[in-house]
C-alpha cells in the first residue's frame, strides 16, 4: 500500500505518518518543508517499527502552483501508484479581515485550496490504477457551513470551506472512476495551528487521538462515504 501525507512534519500529520508506518508492506511518503523534522519522524518510525518504509520528502508544495517544480518525479522514484492521499498541509494567519494583506490572503488560499487541488491533478494519473484510491482532504469546522465562526479567521475559514466544496465537485466529476474523495472537517485539536487561532485555549483532543480516526477513515471510510464532508469534532473551538 502506498500512502502520501502532506504537512507531515508536525501535529496531526506527524502522528498520521507514525501510525501508517507500522503497517506491513506499506510505503509512506511524508511531505513537508522542514527537513530536520521529517528526518526525526523517519527515525522515530524506524525505531518503533524496523520494517517501516517512510520516505521523507522536503518540498515546498507552493511551487506546484507556479509550476516552478514538480513533486511527481520525486514520488515516482519510490512508488508507481497511489492508494491513499491525505491533504493535511494547511496555513492559518490570525488577523482581522481589515488588517490581513492581499498577499497573506492569497497565501492562505494557495496552501489550503490550490496546493491540494493541484496536487490531486498532478498525481491523478497514478490513482485508481491497481486498487481504489482514497483522497482525504483535511478541512476544518471553521469552514463547515453553519458552524461557529471566529474573528481573525475569515480567510482561513473561507479557504477550508472551498476545500470542502472542491471535494464534492471532484467526487461528482470522477464518480465513475476508482478514485474516491472525502473531506474531514476537524474540530479542536491541540496543535500549533490551534494555538495560533485560539491563544491560551486548551483543546480537549490531542493530535494522536485525531490521527487514529483519520488513519482508520483513510483505510476504510470510502466503503461507506464518497464525496462527503464529515464533521469530526467534540468541541469548536
Amino acid at each position: 500500500m502506498n500512502i502520501i501525507i502532506t504537512g507531515a512534519s508536525q501535529g496531526i500529520g506527524y502522528e498520521i505518518t507514525r501510525l501508517f508506518a507500522v503497517l506491513p508492506e506499506t510505503t509512506v511518503i511524508a511531505i513537508a518543508r522542514n527537513e530536520k523534522k521529517l528526518n526525526q519522524l523517519k527515525n522515530e518510525c524506524s525505531i518503533k517499527s524496523p520494517h517501516s518504509n517512510v520516505v521523507s520528502v522536503s518540498f515546498d508544495l507552493e511551487k506546484i502552483i507556479d509550476q516552478s517544480a514538480s513533486i511527481t518525479n520525486i514520488i515516482l522514484q519510490h512508488v508507481d501508484h497511489i492508494d491513499i492521499l491525505i491533504n493535511n498541509a494547511g496555513l492559518l494567519i490570525n488577523k482581522s479581515f481589515t488588517d490581513i494583506s492581499p498577499q497573506e490572503a492569497r497565501k492562505i488560499f494557495d496552501v489550503n485550496l490550490f496546493v491540494p487541488a493541484l496536487l490531486i491533478k498532478e498525481l491523478f494519473p497514478y490513482m485508481g490504477k491497481k486498487n481504489v484510491t482514497h483522497v482525504v482532504n483535511i478541512s476544518s469546522m471553521a469552514g463547515f457551513q453553519g458552524s461557529s465562526k471566529y474573528p481573525g479567521l475569515s480567510y482561513y475559514s473561507s479557504s477550508k470551506a472551498a476545500l470542502a466544496s472542491i471535494t464534492e465537485c471532484l467526487a461528482s466529476e470522477y464518480k465513475d472512476s476508482r478514485v474516491y474523495f472525502n473531506c474531514l472537517a476537524l474540530g479542536s485539536v491541540q496543535t500549533d495551528m490551534f494555538a495560533k487561532a485560539f491563544p491560551g485555549y486548551k483543546a480537549q483532543m490531542k493530535p494522536e487521538e485525531m490521527a487514529r480516526f483519520i488513519v482508520d477513515f483513510a483505510l476504510n471510510g470510502y466503503k461507506h462515504f464518497r464525496g462527503k464532508i464529515l464533521p469530526v469534532s467534540i468541541a469548536n473551538p
